[in-house]
């Protein structure tokens, strides 16, 4: 079986967001960085992928020059990187040509956010007939705010607000919907074997 580990989204366009401060996982790019390198020590195919807005002048625009990997993890050289605009890692970019020409049959997914681009890109990649590994603790997301709060909502609000669905949730709920159905999930230590 050949694998891909596929890092979703691990960029500083989400470090300068105020929401940041609120992440669920301290420990998110630290496991990331440890499965990299037991990707790479594997021989394993590494793909980073990349959320783009282009003209949108927010964090996302590339413009403004937060698209970027985290400055802790690098790709090497000869790791793919894609640019999507779309929640899931497949849709907007080459990734599943990639993939094929890898003769890549199973992939491991990680990196921002939980719920959102990691679980899509989870689901579709099942969808696709990809055997998948979803590794919790090398994701990150953050509390999400009852669809009437307003869009300015403060970070201080959203967190007093009731209506908020607090981080711990969202990964317990991600966590019920793609186990036995979409993915494995699993821990870093576990996926691992330390």
């Amino acid at each position: 079986m050949t694998n891909a580990l596929i890092v979703i989204d691990v960029q500083e366009s989400f470090r300068v967001r105020p929401l940041w401060r609120t992440l669920d996982n301290p420990a998110l790019i630290a496991n990331v960085g440890r499965l990299v390198e037991a990707a790479r020590a594997d021989g394993e195919m590494v793909v980073w992928v990349l959320h783009s807005e282009a003209g949108s002048g927010g964090e996302f625009d590339p413009a403004n020059g937060h698209v970027r990997v985290v400055d802790e993890l690098e790709p090497a050289k000869d790791e793919a990187l894609v640019t999507k605009t779309s929640h899931n890692a497949f849709t907007t970019t080459n990734l599943g040509q990639l993939l094929t020409a890898a003769g890549v049959n199973s992939v491991t997914v990680c990196g921002l956010r939980t719920e959102q681009c990691v679980e899509t890109t989870a689901r579709v990649a099942s969808d696709f007939g990809y055997e998948v590994t979803f590794v919790t603790d090398a994701t990150g997301t953050f509390p999400i705010p009852h669809w009437d709060a307003p869009a300015d909502q403060t970070v201080e609000e959203l967190l007093a607000d009731p209506r908020t669905l607090s981080a711990a949730d969202v990964v317990r709920r991600t966590e019920y919907a793609l186990a036995g159905r979409f993915a494995s999930v699993r821990g870093t230590d576990d996926y691992l074997g330390v």
